[in-house]
């Protein structure tokens, strides 16, 4: 069985941003690439976890926001409505190795922690984001369609159905997962971002390259 938090307490004005909940799981021993940046969304009102390049996580209430902000990245959301469970992963690269920063194996990791919390692999629905061309270095080989081609074979091929995506053209984006409603939200981020983000992604590439492999909705703005 799944380790349980400690509920969400009501928010109050005086109520501190590092609530119990947060410092539990700040404490907690995480899976192999699973996400462990915990925080409070004073957007949204609730406790979230930022889901960073080559991570994962996986939850089955609305009162966690799954986040991230993308690149040339993709971040695919798996759901199962019906189990109320839910999770996101953010890989940079297709294929290459056993590592969550990897497609293929980033993608096994989100189905196979779904499945554990109670999801059906054929009730699975996807939605998918990312895959901006904001790297200027890339331009001859562009990894976010890269990524994006990659995301869609992989899920045609294990029969995972897109009911919603907002991918490719040139800009980051900030996507949040409501989990357990399968509520997904995606912000195009504003071009003085740009240069920040892909920055950010291009050093993670560099250190990516001197480390050995390890063995139904609409989009919402918000």
């Amino acid at each position: 069985m799944p380790e349980t938090p400690p509920p969400a307490r009501p928010a109050s004005p005086l109520a501190s941003r590092d609530s119990e909940r947060l410092r539990w799981l700040r404490e907690r021993r995480p899976r192999e690439f699973e996400a462990r940046t915990f925080y409070h969304d004073a957007s949204f009102g609730v406790d979230a976890v930022k889901i960073l390049p080559g991570e994962y996580y996986v939850h089955d209430a609305d009162d966690l926001l799954l986040m991230t902000v993308l690149g040339s990245c993709v971040a695919a959301c798996l759901v199962d409505r019906t189990a109320g469970v839910g999770g996101m992963n953010h890989f940079m690269l297709p294929d290459g190795g056993s590592a969550g920063r990897y497609g293929a194996y980033a993608m096994e990791l989100l189905i196979n922690e779904l499945m554990k919390r109670g999801a059906k692999r054929e009730r699975i629905e996807a939605k998918v984001f990312g895959g901006g061309q904001v790297m200027r270095n890339f331009s001859t080989m562009n990894v976010g369609e890269q990524n994006v081609r990659f995301v869609d074979q992989f899920l045609a091929s294990e029969r995972i159905t897109v009911v919603s995506r907002d991918v490719m053209d040139v800009y980051p984006r900030k996507v949040c997962l409501f989990p357990h409603s399968a509520r997904a939200l995606v912000k195009k981020l504003a071009s003085t971002q740009v240069e920040v983000i892909a920055s950010e992604e291009t050093v993670y590439r560099g250190k990516l390259n001197k480390a050995p492999p390890t063995a139904a909705g609409s989009v919402e703005l918000f």
